[in-house]
C-alpha cells in the first residue's frame, strides 16, 4: 500500500478488562481488517489516558509562554543593542531563532497531540512541523558546537584568530550551518504521514513516522543517526574542545599577550556560560535519546510507568528550548542589564561600546590588537 496516497488504518486490541485498552500499532489494509496481527502490551486505562490529556498540555503551555517570552528578549537584546553585536552574541541569536521555531511551530501542535484524538491538521502540516522539529534539534546542537569553538579560539588563540573571530564570518558560518541542516534534513519530508486508527471503540489520527512503524531496520536507521548525529557526535566535539582547552590553560601555554586581568577573567565568565549552556542541553536530550535507542534496539516495557517516564522525557527535551535565557539572566551580567532595560522600556546606548567585545579585522599594530583582545569578552 503507498502511505503518501492511502490512509494507513491502526487497530485496537483489548484485554479481559473492559474499558483497558493497549496500545499498539499495526497496518491494515482497512479499518475492519481482521487478519490483523497486533502485538500486545500492558493495558493502559483511560484514566491514566485522561490525566496524560490534561497535564501534558499544562507542561507544554508553560514551556511555551516562557520559552517565546525568554527566547524573544534575548533576540531584541542583540538585534536591538549595538554592544551586544560579537561572534559569540550572534551564536547565542541563532541558538535562541531555533529554540523559538520549534516554540511556534512544535511544542503547541505536540501539546495538541496529547490533548486531542485527532490530528486534524493534514498531511502538508503534519509533515512541516515533524521537519521543523529535527532541523530545529540539529540547529541548536550544532549552534552549541560553533560556541564552543568560538571559545577554544577566544582562549587558546586569542591573538592568531582575530581574523577569523570576525562578525562577518560568524553570520556566513551560522547561515551555511542553517542551510546545511535544512538540506539534509529534507527526506524526512516524505516520511511522515497521517495514519487513522481504532482505539478505545472510537476512530482516531496521528502524525507519525509511517516507514518507522513499517519498517523496524528502517526504525533502527532512522533513530541511530538520530543519537549518533544529533547527540553523541556533536558533544564529542564539544568535549574534545573544551578538552583540549582544559590542557593548554592547566600547562599554562596559553597565550596571554598583554590582556588585561579583566579581559581574562571575562573569558572565563563566556566560557563559564557556554559550558553550562551545553551541559543543560545534554542533560535535557539525554533520557529521550535513551528511550529511542531502547525502543528500537531493544525491548521497551509498555507498562504505565515506562510510558509515564517517556511523555516526562519528552517534555524535559522540550523544556530545553525555554531554559537557555534563564541562564543567560542569572549567569550574564550584561543579558541581565539588558533584560532590565527591555522590560522597563529603557533605551540602550548604541553608541559607547564600553568593555564589551568587539572584533575587527582592521589590526593596525600591536596596541591597537591588544586594546581589542581586551575588549573582546565582556559581551555577555
Amino acid at each position: 500500500m503507498d502511505v503518501t496516497q492511502e490512509p494507513i488504518y491502526l487497530v485496537e486490541t483489548r484485554t479481559a478488562d473492559a474499558g483497558n485498552v493497549s496500545y499498539s500499532y499495526t497496518q491494515c489494509m482497512s479499518a475492519n481488517d481482521t487478519n490483523c496481527t497486533i502485538s500486545s502490551s500492558e493495558p493502559m486505562s483511560m484514566t491514566f489516558e485522561t490525566v496524560v490529556r490534561i497535564v501534558v498540555p499544562i507542561i507544554f503551555s508553560m514551556i511555551a509562554v516562557l520559552g517565546f517570552a525568554g527566547n524573544m528578549l534575548v533576540i531584541i537584546v542583540v538585534v536591538a543593542n549595538r554592544q551586544m553585536r560579537n561572534t559569540t552574541n550572534f551564536l547565542i541569536l541563532s541558538l535562541s531563532l531555533a529554540d523559538l521555531f520549534f516554540i511556534i511551530i512544535c511544542v503547541p501542535f505536540t501539546a495538541m497531540g496529547y490533548a486531542m484524538t485527532t490530528f486534524p491538521f493534514g498531511q502538508i502540516w503534519c509533515r512541516i512541523y515533524q521537519y521543523v522539529i529535527q532541523v530545529t534539534a540539529y540547529a541548536s546542537v550544532y549552534t552549541l558546537v560553533l560556541m564552543s569553538l568560538d571559545r577554544y579560539l577566544a582562549v587558546v588563540h586569542p591573538i592568531s584568530s582575530m581574523t577569523l573571530r570576525t562578525e562577518r564570518n560568524t553570520i556566513l558560518v551560522i547561515l551555511l550551518s542553517w542551510a546545511v541542516i535544512f538540506l539534509c534534513n529534507t527526506p524526512i519530508i516524505f516520511q511522515f504521514n497521517v495514519i487513522t486508527y481504532r482505539f478505545a471503540g472510537e476512530n482516531r489520527s496521528a502524525c507519525i513516522n509511517t516507514r518507522v512503524y513499517m519498517d523496524p531496520d528502517h526504525g533502527k536507521l532512522f533513530y541511530g543517526c538520530f543519537f549518533v548525529f544529533a547527540y553523541v557526535l556533536p558533544l564529542a566535539l564539544v568535549v574534545i574542545l573544551y578538552g583540549t582547552m582544559l590542557k593548554r590553560l592547566l600547562h599554562g601555554v596559553v597565550p596571554r599577550g598583554n590582556q588585561s586581568t579583566e579581559s581574562i577573567r571575562s573569558k572565563r565568565r563566556v566560557t563559564r556560560l557556554v559550558v553550562i549552556v551545553v551541559l543543560i542541553f545534554a542533560l535535557c536530550w539525554l533520557p529521550i535519546q535513551v528511550i529511542f535507542m531502547i525502543h528500537h534496539f531493544g525491548t521497551y516495557p509498555g507498562t504505565k510507568i515506562f510510558v509515564a517516564i517517556q511523555i516526562a522525557s519528552n517534555c524535559l527535551a522540550y523544556m530545553n528550548s525555554c531554559v537557555n535565557p534563564i541562564l543567560y539572566a542569572f549567569l550574564s551580567d550584561n543579558f541581565r542589564k539588558s533584560f532590565r532595560k527591555l522590560l522597563s522600556f529603557g533605551k540602550f546606548n548604541g553608541g559607547r561600546r564600553l568593555q564589551y567585545e568587539r572584533t575587527t579585522t582592521k589590526v593596525l599594530d600591536p596596541s591597537t590588537r591588544t586594546s581589542n583582545i581586551n575588549n573582546n569578552e565582556n559581551c555577555l
